[in-house]
């Protein structure tokens, strides 16, 4: 069965930084794109960023220059460096695991508050 793992997540100051982490299991990790979401109490679940398979990246608006994501797929694990963090970017953050023939993965959430 498919298992996305998060890791990382805690409080951290205003223009902190923090790291996330997925392990995947039960997928054929490099061809999945891979991705970051996050949801805030009360409104809609947000993409963060994405990485395809072929290490190309995308990221919303609000977290370019801030945000990093990356993948290693000889450990099956995708990560994002957040970095210049802002009381807005405080979520439960969510891996996802997605190709075009499945309807996609997700792991259970990491809190991330960004509170001085």
């Amino acid at each position: 069965q498919v298992h996305l793992v998060e890791s990382g997540g805690g409080l951290v100051q205003p223009g902190g930084s923090l790291r996330l982490s997925c392990a995947a299991s039960g997928i054929i990790f490099r061809i999945n794109v891979m991705g970051w979401y996050r949801q805030a109490p009360g409104k809609q679940r947000e993409l963060v960023a994405i990485i395809t398979p072929g290490g190309h990246t995308n990221y919303d608006d609000s977290v370019k220059g801030r945000f990093t994501i990356s993948r290693d797929n000889a450990k099956n694990t995708v990560s994002l460096q957040m970095n210049s963090l802002k009381p807005e970017d405080t979520a439960v953050y969510y891996c996802n695991s997605k190709t075009p023939y499945d309807l996609g993965y997700w792991g259970q959430g990491t809190q991330v508050t960004v509170s001085s």
